[in-house]
């Protein structure tokens, strides 16, 4: 903290009568923060202290920027409409394709931003697993950028593990020579961590909706025994309502979500254990094996028997 609260030469500059300098960040007319000023040949994140003392003008970025407030608070407009307030201890996920601005911070509202190239997130994404439709619907968004995902704002000051990784991957990166390695598998660990507690994601995330984030935890949570019916009571829904809110979000019914998860986690069973096929088949929840076969074969273009043995 204390050499995060130095007064950087910039922030002396603007302390002096200035203000921020695009060219510190971006090269041409428009205001695209470049990766390439920020991030060392081969590096994939990095990160580098807010800077405090005046407003942060209009900008995007072609990377995805994850900013983590330290101490104090920050004001941030995204896209022209959405306000944010992050509060010590909260993240915000911007994608690279939106629109960002921040308001003059003081010199206790200490926060940093985690530069990190979309690609970052694949290696995520072999962390979080492939078959984690809640991991694909958010980070989908950052990842390719675009649609509603244009950013995700985590309430996570009171989550201590969230917290531990987070001191953890400021350590290995002011570290000299940064481990990369390590700060992307701490990374992916936050993600889990994230999106392990949806209910941490901030009501005003575009895009957001209790009833299908909960539908999505009861996919990857409860999979052998999923049941919409079932979330759509706790959450005092209708049951139509909720389907029809999972559709739209994700492209998908819940039918199909569940039958995917099911089929991915049978497909890594066959790989990585002996089990028989039939004790993996009643594993996922399923008592027809018919049903399965079939399914399997539409899904995968090869029976179980063919994707084991490949």
């Amino acid at each position: 903290m204390d050499r995060l609260r130095e007064i950087t030469p910039e922030e002396q500059r603007i302390l002096a009568g200035g203000g921020v300098e695009q060219a510190l960040y971006a090269s041409g007319r428009e205001f695209t923060v470049d990766s390439a000023k920020l991030l060392a040949r081969g590096q994939l994140i990095t990160l580098r202290p807010h800077t405090r003392f005046a407003a942060f003008p209009t900008h995007s970025h072609n990377y995805v920027e994850i900013m983590y407030m330290c101490t104090g608070s920050t004001r941030h407009q995204i896209d022209y409409g959405l306000e944010v307030e992050l509060e010590a201890g909260e993240l915000l996920f911007l994608n690279q394709h939106a629109r960002h601005q921040v308001e003059a911070a003081g010199q206790e509202d200490v926060g940093v931003n985690f530069i990190v190239l979309p690609q970052f997130f694949d290696y995520a994404l072999t962390m979080t697993g492939t078959e984690n439709v809640l991991a694909r619907l958010l980070l989908d968004g950052l990842r390719q950028g675009g649609g509603d995902q244009s950013c995700l704002h985590f309430h996570c000051g009171e989550m201590r593990p969230v917290q531990n990784l987070v001191e953890n991957l400021l350590l290995c990166l002011f570290a000299p020579g940064g481990g990369q390695k390590i700060a992307q598998a701490t990374m992916g660990l936050l993600l889990m961590e994230l999106l392990g507690s949806p209910q941490g994601l901030s009501k005003n995330t575009p895009g957001y909706n209790a009833g299908v984030l909960a539908a999505l935890g009861e996919v990857e949570d409860n999979y052998r025994d999923a049941d919409l019916t079932r979330v759509a009571e706790e959450l005092h829904v209708s049951l139509s309502y909720l389907s029809s809110s999972v559709k739209q979000a994700t492209g998908k019914t819940f039918k199909d979500l569940l039958l995917e998860k099911r089929l991915r986690v049978a497909a890594g069973l066959m790989k990585s254990t002996n089990l028989p096929v039939e004790d993996i088949i009643a594993a996922v929840g399923y008592d027809n094996t018919s049903f399965f076969y079939r399914k399997f074969r539409q899904y995968y273009g090869v029976s179980p028997r063919e994707w084991r043995k490949a």
